[in-house]
């Protein structure tokens, strides 16, 4: 009774897997996706608590499980409620990390219970040795995408919230390639000699994958940081199938699988928007040490445009496009902006917003951005469709924005972000940027667009920007 009400407990939670992953697809749809995701989730793990059994024997040490069920859920709440939506990236990359970390655990204890049988108390073999062959592979599967995962998405935490520098040396691509191959020898070799407890290799393969997570992400430019997250997210995702694959998990696998698929799409798509090989990434070359490389050879001056003006421009228009960035997100102004929204829409102007797929510092970033904020995902356009439209739109106001909007990826072959497809505002009539400086973007380059006749610059924080710009359309 007890197995088969549990499976039927990991079919439900592998079919709300797929329903939530469907209706996340949907910003009206997202937040009943996650819950019911959230519920499968918990009924997958209170089932396998109290009607899993291992030869007739239930599972026990109740008080270390719910110990570990109440610290974990406890961090998890404080971190989500006080975590700000410009540190929002910083999250997602600290808690993928922990994903990847308990996979590669998963694979060190089902190591030992492998290859060195053993009873102490608390421990029982969960595996016996005729078992082993077809279990080495996911183990080490586990092993090095877990330990990867993990390494990887701390070092991407720390250079997210400014504690890590881009770093790389000379040969840096080709020493990543070999160490890779090397693990896999080392994994190979481990997997056919199944009557030897290696423990030695067994952990050099850990370490090295370990090594290899960090020097995989470290020379990463932050621009190209979305691309990492959602690759890294795919990693957990793989080595979460691993485990699940290992235990005969019907929901973690199907967890795994789901997490796994939708992050390697999601890196496909995020790389052709960036311009970039899948392969670059793999090998560690992305973006690493080219930021500064031409920034050089734009010139010119700027223009400023003051709050009466734009507020003037904008009022009397037809069709505003936004267009939100990290600065946005900065100034925490998605509200102000969506008031701004609303008060020239009162007065007939035609207001949407137009999202690059790599606009922040993580997929789908200016859209959880809006959404906070209540704006209608009917307002969200797409890079293609924007672009289409921003021919027959009178003012593009651009903020916190900056190399997505930059005409050097189309025009300048020495800069770094030639061939990335971007948003191309300089087509519209006016072009108003808020921005607090002239300091260079992201990827550490100089913006053409800021210099071009079309284009006025409105200086200072966006919230208080925003702020002001709705105080005097309101005085017209």
């Amino acid at each position: 009774m007890g197995f088969n009400l549990l499976t039927l407990f990991y079919l439900i939670g592998s079919v709300t897997f797929i329903m939530g992953l469907k209706m996340l697809s949907h910003p009206e749809t997202a937040r009943k996706g996650n819950l019911l995701a959230a519920f499968g989730m918990i009924l997958s793990i209170f089932g396998t608590i109290f009607l899993y059994e291992d030869n007739g024997t239930p599972l026990h040490n109740y008080p270390w499980i719910f110990g570990a069920l109440m610290i974990g859920t406890l961090a998890g709440v404080m971190a989500a409620k006080k975590v700000k939506m410009t540190a929002m990236p910083e999250m997602v990359s600290l808690f993928n990390g922990m994903g990847g970390a308990c996979a590669a655990l998963i694979s060190i204890v089902e190591f030992r219970h492998i290859t060195a049988p053993f009873s102490l108390p608390g421990w029982h073999v969960l595996l016996s040795n005729n078992d082993s062959a077809g279990l080495y592979i996911p183990i080490m599967l586990g092993l090095i995408i877990g330990s990867i995962s993990f390494a990887g998405s701390m070092i991407a935490w720390g250079k997210l919230n400014g504690r890590i520098n881009d770093l790389s040396f000379k040969g840096q691509q080709a020493f990543n390639i070999v160490l890779f191959l090397a693990m896999l020898l080392v994994s190979g070799y481990l997997i056919g000699w199944l009557d030897s407890a290696n423990y030695l290799l067994f952990y050099v393969v850990f370490i090295a994958a370990i090594v290899y997570g960090v020097l995989f992400v470290l020379p990463i430019g932050g621009a190209d940081m979305p691309v990492v997250i959602s690759l890294l997210n795919s990693f957990t995702g793989v080595a979460a199938a691993c485990a699940g694959f290992l235990y005969h998990n019907q929901v973690m696998l199907t967890g795994g699988i789901l997490v796994g698929a939708a992050g390697t799409l999601l890196t496909t798509l995020m790389c052709r928007a960036m311009n970039r090989s899948l392969w670059n990434v793999l090998i560690g070359s992305f973006g690493g040490n080219t930021a500064i490389a031409g920034a050089a050879g734009v010139a010119g001056s700027y223009k400023e445009i003051s709050i009466t003006d734009a507020a003037v421009v904008m009022a009397y228009a037809h069709k505003v496009i936004i267009v939100p960035g990290y600065g946005l997100a900065v100034a925490q102004a998605q509200h102000t902006c969506h008031e701004l929204e609303l008060l020239l829409q009162e007065k007939g102007v035609e207001v949407t917003y137009a999202i690059h797929p790599v606009a922040g510092r993580m997929p789908g970033h200016m859209n959880v951005l809006l959404a906070e904020a209540d704006v209608s995902y009917d307002k969200l356009l797409e890079m293609e469709v924007a672009n289409e439209q921003f021919r027959s739109t009178d003012v593009v106001l651009i903020l916190g924005a900056n190399d997505v909007v930059n005409p050097a990826a189309k025009t300048d072959p020495a800069s770094p972000i030639y061939g990335m497809p971007i948003l191309e505002v300089e087509q519209a009539k006016t072009i108003i940027v808020n921005k607090r400086s002239m300091k260079p973007g992201y990827a550490g380059i100089e913006n053409a667009l800021f210099f071009q006749p079309k284009t006025s610059m409105l200086f200072g924080d966006a919230k208080a920007a925003l702020q002001k710009l709705v105080a005097e359309i309101k005085n017209l």
